[in-house]
C-alpha cells in the first residue's frame, strides 16, 4: 500500500491519496458527534454542555498529537522521496521512543491540572462533575491517541491513506454502539460516553503501531538503522515544535473563548457544543485534504519537484472548494434539525445559540478552504515559521474580536470573530505562498531537478 506521491497527474494523484484521508476524518469526527449525540439525546442538554465544555480542555492533547504527527509525517516523507530508508526508519523509531516519554508526562500533568483548567473556563456549577469525570478518563487513554496519529502521520508519509482509514472506520463504528450501549443500556451518564471512547481508542492506537512497524520491516536497507538520532529528533522538532505551539495556542484560545460562552449560561454551553461539532466535521474535511497536501508537498520537495508542488496546490484549492460549498448549503439549509439531532430536552435558547452560529460562520468555508490548503503546503515545504504566523494571528483576532463584539452583541458578537479571523488569516497565508513560490520553496533551480 506504499505509494510514490512523485508520480502521475498532480490532481488524479492528490485526490486518489486524500480520500481515504478524507474518510478518516469524517470517522474522526464520529467519536465527538457521537458523543455529542448520546449525551444529548439519552441524558439531556448538560450533558451534552459537559462533554462539549470537555473537548475543549482535549484539544491540547490534540494538538500535542497532531503536531508530533505532522513533524514526523514530512520528515518521513522527505526520506521516502529520497529512497533513504535507513533514515527513513531512524525517524519514525526516534518519534516514537520520544512520543512515549512526554506521553507520561502530559496524562500526569493533565490528571493533576484538569479540575483546574475547568475553573479557569468558568465551567457551570451544573455541568462541572461530569466535565471533571469525562476529562480525567480521556487522559488516560492520551498515550493510545498519540500512538494512533503518529502511525497515521508514518502511513501517510509512505503514501498509504486506506490502512489508517479502516482502522478508524472500525474504531469509529465501535464507539457509536459502545456508547449507545453504555449510556443507554448500562445507564452509565457522561462516564460511559467517555470509556467508549477509551477503550475505542485504545485497541486503534496500538494496532495501527504495531501494523506501522511491520510495514517497516519490508523496506530494506544496506546497514542496521539507529535507534534514536538526535539529529532526526531534530529536523522531526524544527516541524512538530511549531505545529505544537501553533496547535496548542488554537486550543488555549478556543479554551478563552469557551469561557466567554460560558458566561452566558449552560443553554450557550450546549447550543455551542452541538454547533462546533457540525463546524468541525466540515473544517477537518477540508484538513484531511490538507494533511494530503502536506505529505504529497513533502514527497516532491525531497524529488526537487517545485512544479509538481504548484500544480498540486492548485487542484488541493479546488476540490476543498468543493467540499466548503457543500457544507455551506447542508448547513444552510438543514442548520437548525441538525442542532436539534442533539438536543432532546426542548431546550429551544439553545438550538437557537447553535443555529445562529452555523448561520454566521458557514458562508465563509470557501475563504477557510483556501487558507487550509495553502497552509498544507507550507508545512509540507518546512516554511513553518510563515504558516505559524498566518495561524496565530487568525487566533489572535478571533479571540479579541469574541471578546470585543460579546459586549456589543453577545452569542452573535463571538460568532462573528470566527469570519473575521478567517478572512485576515487567508488573505496573509496567500501572501506568503506568493512570496514561497517565488523563492521556488527553498529548492535548486529546474534546471537542477532530478
Amino acid at each position: 500500500m506504499i505509494k510514490d506521491l512523485t508520480k502521475g497527474s498532480p490532481g488524479r494523484v492528490l485526490l486518489k491519496y486524500s480520500l481515504p484521508l478524507f474518510g478518516s476524518i469524517i470517522f474522526q469526527q464520529l467519536y465527538n458527534i457521537a458523543d455529542s449525540l448520546v449525551a444529548g439525546r439519552y441524558i439531556g442538554t448538560d450533558a451534552l454542555a459537559a462533554v462539549g465544555n470537555s473537548y475543549e480542555i482535549t484539544l491540547i492533547y490534540i494538538a500535542f498529537a497532531f503536531g508530533c504527527s505532522i513533524g514526523t509525517s514530512v520528515v518521513t516523507a522527505r526520506y521516502f522521496g529520497l529512497k533513504d530508508f535507513s533514515a527513513l526508519k531512524t525517524t519514525v523509531f526516534t518519534s516514537l521512543m520520544t512520543c512515549a516519554f512526554f506521553a507520561v508526562l502530559l496524562t500526569a500533568a493533565g490528571l493533576i491540572f484538569s479540575e483546574r483548567l475547568l475553573e479557569i473556563i468558568k465551567t457551570p456549577a451544573e455541568i462541572f462533575a461530569d466535565s471533571f469525570e469525562y476529562i480525567n478518563i480521556y487522559i488516560w487513554g492520551f498515550v493510545f491517541l498519540l500512538a494512533y496519529n503518529v502511525s497515521t502521520g508514518i502511513f501517510s508519509a509512505l503514501g498509504d491513506s486506506k490502512t489508517p482509514f479502516i482502522f478508524l472506520a472500525v474504531s469509529s463504528v465501535s464507539n457509536v454502539l459502545l456508547d449507545i450501549l453504555f449510556v443507554a443500556c448500562f445507564d452509565m451518564g457522561v462516564a460511559g460516553v467517555a470509556w467508549a471512547t477509551f477503550m475505542c481508542q485504545s485497541v486503534s492506537g496500538a494496532a495501527s503501531l504495531l501494523v506501522v512497524l511491520k510495514r517497516l520491516s519490508g523496506l530494506k536497507t544496506s546497514s542496521r538503522p539507529v535507534l534514536f538520532s538526535f539529529r532526526a529528533l531534530g529536523k522531526i522538532s524544527v516541524i512538530a515544535v511549531p505545529s505544537i505551539i501553533q496547535q496548542a495556542f488554537i486550543s488555549f484560545g478556543n479554551i478563552i473563548i469557551q469561557a466567554f460562552i460560558n458566561s452566558f449560561g449552560a443553554f450557550a454551553t450546549g447550543g455551542y457544543a452541538a454547533a462546533i461539532k457540525l463546524n468541525n466535521m466540515a473544517i477537518t474535511s477540508m484538513t484531511a485534504l490538507a494533511n494530503g497536501m502536506s505529505n504529497y508537498a513533502a514527497q516532491n520537495a525531497g524529488a526537487y519537484r517545485a512544479d509538481r508542488i504548484k500544480k498540486g496546490c492548485l487542484s488541493g484549492v479546488v476540490l476543498t472548494c468543493l467540499i466548503a460549498v457543500f457544507f455551506t448549503a447542508v448547513y444552510l439549509l438543514l442548520g437548525r434539525p441538525l442542532v436539534e439531532l442533539f438536543i432532546s430536552d426542548g431546550n429551544a435558547a439553545a438550538v437557537d445559540a447553535g443555529t445562529s452560529f452555523l448561520n454566521i460562520v458557514t458562508p465563509f468555508y470557501a475563504v477557510v478552504a483556501v487558507k487550509i490548503i495553502v497552509d498544507g503546503v507550507l508545512r509540507g515545504t518546512n516554511r513553518i515559521l510563515i504558516f505559524t504566523v498566518s495561524t496565530l494571528t487568525d487566533l489572535f483576532l478571533r479571540v479579541s474580536c469574541a471578546y470585543v463584539f460579546s459586549l456589543a452583541a453577545g452569542l452573535t458578537g463571538i460568532w462573528s470573530a470566527w469570519p473575521v479571523g478567517w478572512i485576515i488569516g487567508t488573505i496573509l497565508t496567500c501572501v506568503f505562498y506568493v512570496f514561497v513560490v517565488k523563492k521556488n520553496f527553498g529548492l535548486p533551480p529546474v534546471t537542477l531537478q532530478k
